[in-house]
């Protein structure tokens, strides 16, 4: 997960120039990126990234993808620039090499939190 995130979010810098104006972003370049089509809302284009892929107890119950393990991102022409905003569900080894990633490729990491105390395996949420 943590190597096709951080790609694909890489890979977005180029499909989706700081300067690009709604009109000629290629929206289906973005969602093959990302491997699905975005619900949109207005000229946001958002895309829910379940972790389907991890295996989440808390106190011995299972944890469901879309109940707390439902990351996201979206993005929004904004002018002359696009906002990219979203939330990453990532185990405690994925936290740092997705952090250096997207801080390489110039997305701001506003915060990272943990909303399951006691879940095993830990699991965090990036910003």
């Amino acid at each position: 997960m943590k190597r096709a995130l951080s790609t694909t979010l890489a890979a977005l810098g180029v499909l989706i120039p700081a300067s690009a104006s709604l009109a000629e972003i290629d929206w289906s370049q973005v969602d093959s990126a990302i491997g699905k089509k975005a619900a949109v809302v207005g000229t946001v284009q958002k895309y829910g990234l379940p972790r389907s892929d991890l295996h989440v107890t808390l106190d011995g119950v299972a944890v469901k993808p879309g109940l707390a393990l439902g990351g996201w991102i979206a993005f929004e022409p904004t002018g002359h620039t696009t906002m990219m905003m979203g939330d990453l569900v990532l185990t405690e080894t994925e936290v740092t090499p997705v952090m250096r990633s997207l801080l390489a490729n110039g997305v701001k990491v506003t915060g990272v939190h943990n909303h399951l105390l006691r879940a095993s395996p830990a699991t965090y949420y990036m910003l």
